[in-house]
């Protein structure tokens, strides 16, 4: 949830922006690349993140009348939302139980609780029931994602993710690439290209070693795949990545 300025995330050619009291949700995990829109010093960017606990999710769903679904298992994995008063209320109080840690053992579930409680009464609550439904479309191509991002360096094997989703592989292929707008090869890519980034950047790998410990058999492959993702060659990216690290983390 943006609380202030904005921010904008590329998911292969979606880009999807999202403004103070808007959240971005994530049913899936999906490889995008986020920037800044709107920060200065006097109004830096403030954001906060909230993991949602599906066990929990599913209790509070249990209690409510069962939410429609219809046409909530298809399209995009990624979506924003409008964040109205009372949820962000909850979200507020949420943020405040930093302040008071003797209090969150007591009142973190109940907040969370109530949380769930708004997401599935609002506006999107057919989507997020879905993430509640353990053979739901998402939740089964979820499966497979989570086995693809956990060893992502190994080649894809399009039946064995299938296998994974409960599904056929015209199936699979269909609801994959709905969910995430991408092939699993392209998906597949997306990991390879920014764990290699963050390995240069954050520990200052060269870009051989990054290539091959991402799954890279040629490193010259590697680099014009980065350049078509980022812009620019992946040491002139890590450089600039490091250098304004350095910049920001200054005294």
């Amino acid at each position: 949830m943006v609380v202030q300025g904005a921010k904008s995330v590329m998911l292969g050619d979606v880009a999807l922006d999202y403004r103070a009291m808007q959240a971005l949700v994530a049913s899936v995990e999906l490889p995008g690349v986020g920037r800044v829109l709107e920060a200065t010093p006097e109004r830096p960017l403030l954001v906060m993140a909230l993991e949602l606990d599906v066990p929990l999710l599913i209790e509070t769903m249990r209690q409510l009348p069962p939410a429609p679904t219809s046409g909530a298992d298809h399209g995009l994995g990624l979506y924003v939302v409008d964040v109205g008063a009372p949820l962000a209320d909850c979200l507020l109080r949420l943020l405040n139980l930093l302040g008071a840690p003797q209090e969150i053992p007591m009142l973190l579930p109940l907040l969370l609780r109530e949380i769930y409680f708004r997401l599935l009464n609002g506006p999107h609550r057919d989507k997020f029931a879905t993430l509640g439904l353990p053979e739901s479309r998402t939740r089964r191509v979820a499966d497979a994602l989570h086995m693809l991002r956990c060893d992502f360096a190994r080649p894809v094997r399009i039946d064995e993710l299938a296998v994974t989703a409960g599904m056929s592989v015209s199936s699979f292929h269909h609801h994959f690439k709905q969910l995430t707008s991408m092939t699993p090869l392209q998906y597949q890519k997306q990991l390879r290209l920014l764990e290699a980034k963050r390995l240069m950047v954050a520990e200052n790998a060269n870009v051989t070693r990054a290539a091959f410990h991402v799954g890279y058999e040629s490193a010259s492959q590697f680099s014009r795949e980065y350049v078509r993702m980022f812009g620019l060659t992946p040491r002139r990216d890590a450089l600039v990545a490091r250098t304004l690290y350095r910049m920001h983390a200054a005294p």
